[in-house]
């Protein structure tokens, strides 16, 4: 190595440089690109690259309106890549960071997904007679299949009221006395019979096994203390062939958000979710980025699914 690399290993104290530098290794990735995978906010994104760029160990280009990082091409870059590889067990967010690096390039190259990107941020915005999300959804509610549909962290139940439309059967679980309450009285004073709303914890779901069709968290998983357990236990109460569907808030930094919600969790990565599944026993795991609100903490909303394996 020569002196000049040896002067950078300075840099490599912090656990985010190494996991930069392991990426660049191995992609060329936008700031936000490089958000996406590590979870960290762009100040602090965009300060370990421009140190790393001024030791020379990293340089970017500009294509259009973006600019794109990479390690720099050197062939005593090679010993100390193949170091860095080897410091999985000190900084286990490694391993993360290479699913999450799929993940990214894979959406990367997904045009169908940045074109109805394009559409959803222009719906809303302009106004058509007649259109609006929620008619759109209830178009949607009626043409899925009649099914049995456990609505995990159901709160007051409005949720649970628009499957009802459709499900032949809405099961609605939640941790509050009130909220089941308020729930039971919303439904019975809208006629709505098919929801039946039970007083439970989402690691311990008062549901027989192997009775439910979908299991639904809709932005109630970051409440749960233990998430891969709850995720197991939606797990349990699904027929062979169920699917399960998360709705929730992608990784964050808004700590407030612990006292103002109430939240356990400043939501999921993507990697994070899709290991939840995995570790479940779901198969054919999905999950996508779908919406960035446009006001201040810029809360994202993430998705995930999956199937149980049929017997």
């Amino acid at each position: 190595m020569t002196s000049g690399l040896l002067k950078s290993l300075r840099l490599l104290g912090d656990p985010t440089r190494v996991r930069l530098l392991l990426l660049l290794g191995q992609e060329e990735l936008s700031v936000a690109e490089i958000q996406e995978v590590l979870a960290k906010g762009q100040s602090q994104i965009s300060t370990h690259l421009s140190q790393l760029k001024q030791a020379g160990l990293v340089e970017d280009r500009r294509i259009g309106k973006n600019i794109f990082y990479r390690l720099k091409k050197r062939h005593d870059f090679e010993p100390l890549l193949e170091m860095l590889s080897q410091c999985g067990d000190e900084i286990p967010e490694i391993t993360d960071d290479r699913e999450a690096l799929k993940l990214v390039v894979n959406k990367r190259h997904d045009k169908m997904r940045h074109y109805f990107d394009a559409l959803a941020g222009r719906f809303g915005r302009e106004y058509l007679p007649g259109r609006s999300w929620k008619g759109l959804a209830e178009v949607l509610l009626r043409l899925m299949p009649r099914m049995v549909i456990a609505d995990l962290g159901a709160g007051e139940g409005t949720f649970s009221q628009l499957l009802a439309v459709r499900a032949e059967r809405v099961i609605a679980v939640d941790s509050s006395d009130k909220m089941v309450e308020f729930g039971t009285k919303l439904a019975r004073e809208n006629g709505v019979n098919n929801v039946e709303f039970r007083l439970g914890d989402l690691e311990y779901l008062p549901i027989e096994t192997g009775i439910v069709d979908l299991a639904f968290f809709s932005q109630s998983l970051h409440h749960a203390p233990h998430p891969d357990r709850a995720v197991a236990e939606a797990k349990r109460i699904l027929k062979p062939g169920g699917r399960i569907a998360i709705l929730d808030l992608l990784r964050h930094n808004f700590e407030e958000a612990r006292e103002i919600y109430a939240d356990v969790w400043l939501g999921f990565t993507e990697v994070e979710l899709r290991r939840f599944l995995e570790s479940a026993g779901f198969t054919n795991v999905q999950t996508a980025v779908v919406h960035r609100e446009s006001e201040p903490p810029y809360f994202e909303t993430v998705t995930a699914m999956g199937e149980a394996e049929a017997r």
